[in-house]
């Protein structure tokens, strides 16, 4: 076979282990069982799973990224062009890896503003890979970054090229990060989840500028994601990974329409979906179980409940209102110069009704005004003007030991996982905490009890309890994130994109659980999401917003069946 019809890249019996414990791959009788995997030249290869299942490591093993006390066993091999021909990577000299890195293949990563320099311009940050591989100069790179800059799509080139990374939207920070990564013209791309909290249109728009790039620049790619919803409109293959190996791959047609293995069958059935609404998503154990034990079922003898099977459990139209806004509004100043300010108004004259029991999801895109809607109703931000409600008492302005008790009863989760966890406290402390503070349960014993309980329904067991947040995955830590609220057990949770960083089947089992809870126990929610799968699952009516504006409110069934507005009819297209 000449090297022009051999796989791009190809791996090789891969394990990767710290001390004793095997990530990728598995521990047998006659040492480690790596996995396999190719990608073509051309070609992009979907690489699926869930938290923690080794999809990251294996595309750091690819560059060499991992910590050093890593332990790598295997081949990957690179067609290291006429110069280097085919070489095992895994052995190549760091001269060589600072040659292939951001030259020959090319990363970007989840959280951009993790991996953007925020004390340097945009315009630096893309340059340095010109300057290092290329050798070009500062005119000419100045000159190339602009030509980058227009390639992804960045609004207003020649502006963006001076600005700081906090200056930009996420999905503005993400397309910085792919004109890096591209700058060099590297013949691999890996792009590790880098759609995961992005709202809808967002997230569609770098997917097909991805796609679009891939196509047209002929470099393959490894595309990193915990949703196979997305997968199937960029990769040409498909690998599903679970717990460090391999469970199926093939063509993303075969994989997606015609699974063969239980867990791919799984993951394909725990996501929402817009034209079906059942009472509870599968979730792994569960699923797993139906399948092993009755086989694969069909759509007639699926064992999940339509909403109109559960209909009790839902909250009445004439239910009490519980919290209400009237006329929010609020502006943001940005210094101009030394005497002027220039205004940007957040929210303005919003109005809504949130009844007992019931959930009003909010959609938009990022910088509509959701978090600053959600921020206004804690009491975190003071509107400008307008009223706030909360069981028909004005609590727009109210402080001290009110406030205290509010706290309470209004929780929020926030959207992201690493910044809403102190790195200090073991987790047994953050969520014994609030419990102390709001002098719930009789004694410690009492509150210990209660945090694990909490703890296990949110699918973490108590060894979780004396470890720290940098033990955990992101998903599991958004899942101690909601726990920590569920502790005082409010009356409103304000939801903050609480679920864009979970995999689908941690997703299913954290919206089953908020369901369970909203049954049980009458609680509202205030779901702000840009996922318009998962609000058809949890809410009951929707307010979408658009600049701050509130463009339309309606029952989640007639918003799906009949949007009114062109916004809300994109954002449903824009759904994969």
């Amino acid at each position: 076979m000449s090297l022009a019809q051999l796989p791009l890249v190809q791996i090789r019996n891969l394990s990767v282990a710290f001390g004793q414990t095997v990530c990728v791959g598995r521990q047998a009788a006659t040492g480690y069982m790596g996995i396999d995997l190719a990608i073509d030249a051309n070609q992009t290869l979907g690489l699926v799973g869930e938290s923690g299942s080794g999809k990251s490591l294996t595309a750091l093993s690819i560059v060499r990224l991992l910590p050093t006390n890593a332990q790598v066993q295997g081949e990957i091999l690179w067609q290291g062009g006429q110069a280097h021909g085919r070489e095992d990577l895994l052995q190549a000299s760091p001269v060589r890896l600072r040659q292939v890195r951001g030259r020959e293949i090319a990363c970007v990563f989840q959280d951009p503003m993790s991996s953007l320099n925020p004390v340097l311009t945009v315009g630096q940050q893309i340059a340095e890979p010109l300057h290092l591989h290329l050798g070009y100069s500062r005119k000419q790179a100045r000159a190339r970054v602009l030509e980058l800059l227009h390639e992804v799509g960045l609004p207003d080139p020649a502006r963006r090229i001076n600005a700081y990374p906090h200056e930009l939207s996420g999905g503005q920070q993400q397309r910085v990060m792919i004109a890096m990564a591209i700058a060099a013209e590297p013949r691999l791309l890996i792009a590790d989840e880098p759609t995961t909290a992005l709202d809808v249109t967002t997230q569609r728009q770098i997917i097909d500028l991805l796609c679009e790039l891939q196509q047209r620049k002929r470099m393959s790619m490894l595309f990193i994601t915990h949703d196979l919803g997305v997968v199937k409109s960029v990769a040409h293959q498909v690998a599903v990974m679970r717990h460090g190996l391999i469970r199926e791959q093939g063509p993303t047609a075969q994989v997606l329409h015609q699974p063969q293995n239980a867990y791919t069958r799984t993951l394909l059935e725990c996501r929402p979906k817009l034209d079906h609404n059942p009472v509870r998503l599968p979730v792994l154990g569960e699923w797993s179980n139906t399948v092993a034990h009755a086989g694969w079922p069909s759509a007639e003898k699926t064992p999940w409940f339509t909403a109109a099977d559960m209909s009790p459990l839902f909250a009445s139209e004439n239910a009490p209102v519980v919290l209400e806004a009237r006329a929010l509004s609020k502006t943001f100043y940005k210094p101009q110069g030394l005497f002027k300010r220039l205004a940007w108004p957040a929210v303005e004259h919003l109005s809504f009704q949130l009844r007992r029991g019931q959930t009003l999801g909010v959609v938009g895109e990022s910088g509509s005004g959701k978090t600053t809607l959600g921020l206004m109703l804690l009491g975190l931000i003071p509107p400008q003007s307008g009223m706030i409600l909360f069981e028909g008492q004005d609590i727009t302005h109210c402080a001290g030991a009110k406030r205290h008790a509010l706290r309470r009863r209004i929780q929020m989760v926030f959207q992201n996982p690493y910044a809403s966890l102190n790195p200090r406290l073991p987790i047994e402390q953050t969520l014994l905490e609030p419990m102390t503070i709001h002098q719930i349960g009789r004694n410690k014993g009492e509150r210990q009890k209660m945090a694990l309980e909490v703890l296990q329904k949110v699918g973490l067991d108590a060894s979780a309890l004396r470890k720290y947040p940098h033990e955990f995955s992101g998903g599991q830590r958004q899942r101690i994130a909601i726990a920590r609220c569920l502790t005082l057990k409010p009356e409103v949770l304000i939801l903050d994109e609480a679920v864009s960083a979970l995999d689908v089947s941690v997703q299913a089992q954290v919206l089953n659980l908020l369901k369970d809870l909203q049954a049980e126990l009458g609680l509202s929610y205030v779901f702000i999401t840009h996922d318009l799968a998962v609000m058809r699952f949890m809410a009951d009516h929707v307010l979408v917003m658009k600049q701050g504006k509130s463009i339309e409110q309606a029952g989640i069934e007639q918003l799906i069946s009949s949007p009114q507005h062109a916004y809300t009819q994109s954002l449903l297209q824009a759904v994969f």
